[in-house]
């Protein structure tokens, strides 16, 4: 069974980010960059799904400068088999994303495709979605738990109500979420051992894909500054303030 799972290039979720002086984007200069956290979950289940005689093989693909493919490297040091980078320096939306992964997706006849549920800059939870509705692959987003057996992938999703558990008959999609795994560290063996697997470039063009962005970034600024609390010293003071300061009762 061949796996493809998807990474991002991302600022590191320890690092504080800040916008340019000019408000027209993020400031990365000198940042910390790393796998997107919900990928990195991806490539550790592609990796135990290997490990259990389950997958052969563990495609890794990833969309960005040439510098994504050192979150490539890592996922290859983690176990991933061979990766895929679609060279691109433009900030791609979802759609775009959706249709060069689609774009793979038809060279490489993958039987599941493993992503995270959504990146930690963007926030948009939709690049699954899409992809599903592009390839016709069943999906399961939001994965706690993935089983595969006899043809058909078992998901259990986390969902607003609880848990709902759904049968998918391969190809298909999954998204990941935090409780499904949690990922392991690269060993310094493996990561020699990751700078002679093979890795292949393309581009967007390449892949015949229109990455012509449909929304414009209009501004980046932090957010407002929050006034300090202040103590009280029992709840009739606590409610004289609300009812004659803050006017909310």
């Amino acid at each position: 069974m061949k796996v493809l799972v998807a990474v991002k290039r991302v600022v590191d979720y320890n690092v504080k980010v800040r916008p340019k002086a000019d408000g027209s984007g993020v400031d990365l200069n000198n940042l910390k960059m790393s796998i997107n956290p919900f990928c990195e979950i991806a490539v550790e289940e592609a990796v135990r799904l290997k490990e259990k005689g389950i997958a052969t093989e563990i495609v890794v693909v990833s969309i960005g400068p040439q510098q994504a493919q050192e979150q490539i490297r890592t996922s290859l040091a983690l176990g991933a088999d061979r990766g895929i980078l679609i060279k691109t320096d433009q900030d791609l939306e979802p759609l775009a994303i959706a249709k060069c992964l689609k774009a793979i997706c038809d060279q490489e006849s993958p039987d599941i495709v493993l992503m995270g549920k959504q990146s930690i800059d963007g926030d948009n939870n939709q690049t699954g979605q899409m992809l599903g509705a592009l390839t016709g692959y069943p999906q399961g987003t939001f994965a706690s738990e993935l089983i595969i057996d006899g043809g058909k992938a078992r998901v259990t999703r986390e969902i607003d109500g609880g848990l709902q558990t759904v049968s998918l008959t391969l190809p298909a999609i999954v998204t990941t979420d935090l409780r499904l795994n949690e990922p392991r560290y690269a060993s310094l063996p493996n990561i020699m051992k990751a700078k002679k697997k093979p890795m292949d470039e393309t581009t967007p063009e390449t892949l015949g894909v229109d990455i012509t962005p449909r929304v414009t970034l209009l501004k980046v600024e932090p957010p407002a500054e929050r006034a300090s609390g202040i103590k009280v010293a029992n709840v009739d003071e606590l409610l004289d303030k609300l009812r004659n300061e803050a006017k909310v009762i």
